[in-house]
């Protein structure tokens, strides 16, 4: 479940995807794939382990989008899409 940041906490990366990629990595943390069998999150997420809950690809997705916004020209003008 993505986390609302209050003004009192104050994530590291300031960047306006930020809030995206923390919940991504929150999410990745907790699972079976990086707790118990210790691998990294990435290659939890590459390797479709059955452990990764459909949130996590959910979060990928958005952070995706986020990131290829920030670079479309269009999009930077226009702004961000109605979710």
């Amino acid at each position: 479940m993505p986390i609302n940041y209050t003004e009192e906490v104050h994530l590291k990366d300031q960047s306006p995807c930020g809030s995206l990629r923390a919940d991504l990595k929150n999410c990745l943390l907790q699972t079976d794939c990086c707790l118990v069998e210790r691998m990294t999150p990435r290659k939890c997420l590459e390797t479709h382990h059955p452990s990764v809950p459909e949130e996590c690809y959910g979060l990928r997705t958005s952070f995706f989008e986020c990131k290829r916004s920030m670079i479309d020209m269009r999009s930077r003008f226009r702004g961000p899409k109605a979710q």
